[in-house]
């Protein structure tokens, strides 16, 4: 039986991962954890639970971190080894089984890649995803919490904490919007290649039989900052109204009016929160999140000052960035990267990380053509 010869594949996979874990530093992650578990050691840890939890939440994903080089780097010295016992003994199971951890290796390392083209201003901090229903009636507030449920799907399969803000529900099926914070970090980073609008095709459920519905959400991904002591945001400028909170057909979910809805006058953007127990709790939130809102919209405006001045605007929002047919066929394609798929019932279950991927590096390239 010829030897199997993956030499070359294993010498290329091991530069890569050198590169990778160079960026990543590994060291930079043994002294975060050795400071963060100190931090967590401290008897009056728990003396503030926001605080206490911001850094139990940094020690376990830098201990993940660390894990995933350290590992990675084992996994691949085992592959070597499998790879020459395989020769020796001329197994094909072995031989197998050392294509099957390469292609597991490349995959994997992959993802690490992709990891460090997350370099952005704040591509590090916590998302807040807002969904609204676009053009299409029933079946866009019913595409709303399809994707909806795709996102949390998606941040559960990788251990994100998420928090539900806000759910407004439509009167016959689906939602007319909803808000929610995912509390890790690079969610930002990741996410924030999400945001746009979503195209759905398929046989509607709630029209005449034999007809294509299209329909269409609009996703905005904006980052959470820690501190906005920089945006000022004063009384006079918004509005607040109290409101019950309901669910799915109107139902009360609240028994008391503790949700609550801020309104940006200048700018329009609006904030509703009903997840926290109190009226205080819920403004309280509300306000952290525009003022996040208004931080990034500041930021973009300097941006798109910039880009004036140098003669080249390009408005992304409203842009249709990835459609997903249900009818005549069976694809999710994102219309930027070109990356597709043909199982949107996994899609739509949170298995998003290749159109993540591809979209960190699509966008990677369009901020070095951009530079150049």
């Amino acid at each position: 039986m010829a030897d199997l010869d993956i030499a070359g594949d294993i010498a290329e996979l091991r530069s890569t991962f050198f590169d990778i874990k160079s960026v990543l530093d590994a060291e930079r992650l043994q002294a975060d954890i050795a400071r963060l578990s100190e931090a967590a050691g401290a008897p009056d840890l728990w003396d503030d639970p926001d605080a206490a939890q911001k850094v139990t939440s940094e020690l376990s994903h830098a201990q993940a971190d660390l894990k995933r080089i350290t590992e990675t780097e084992s996994r691949i010295d085992d592959l070597e080894v499998l790879v020459e016992m395989a020769n020796e003994e001329g197994d094909e199971a072995t031989q197998t089984e050392a294509k099957k951890e390469l292609k597991s290796l490349q995959k994997l390392v992959s993802e690490l890649e992709v990891r460090t083209l997350l370099d952005g201003e704040f591509d590090e901090l916590p998302a807040v995803v807002t969904i609204r229903a676009g053009a299409g009636g029933v079946d866009a507030s019913d595409f709303a919490e399809m994707l909806l449920r795709m996102y949390l799907r998606y941040a559960e399969q990788h251990g994100m904490p998420v928090a539900v803000h806000e759910t407004s529900y439509a009167e016959e099926a689906g939602i007319k919007s909803a808000s929610f914070e995912i509390d890790a970090p690079y969610a930002f980073g990741n996410l924030s290649v999400e945001a746009g609008t979503h195209r759905l095709v398929r046989m509607s459920p709630f029209g005449a039989a034999g007809k294509r519905q299209t329909s269409f959400a609009a996703v905005e991904v904006v980052p959470m900052f820690e501190q906005v002591d920089e945006i000022e945001v004063p009384e006079n400028d918004i509005r607040v109204d109290v409101f019950r909170s309901s669910g799915p057909g109107g139902q009360s979910v609240n028994t008391t009016d503790s949700a609550v809805r801020i309104t940006h006058i200048p700018t329009g953007v609006v904030v509703s929160m009903q997840n926290e127990k109190s009226q205080i709790q819920n403004r309280a939130a509300a306000m952290r999140v525009l003022q996040s809102r208004l931080m990034l919209l500041k930021r973009e405006e300097e941006a798109a000052r910039k880009k004036d001045l140098a003669g080249n605007i390009s408005a992304s929002w409203g842009d249709q960035m990835r459609s997903y047919v249900l009818a005549p066929y069976q694809m999710v394609k994102d219309l930027r990267t070109l990356h597709e798929v043909n199982n949107p019932s996994a899609v739509f279950d949170g298995d998003l990380d290749g159109f993540i991927a591809a979209g960190i590096r699509w966008r990677k390239r369009e901020q070095q053509e951009s530079d150049d």
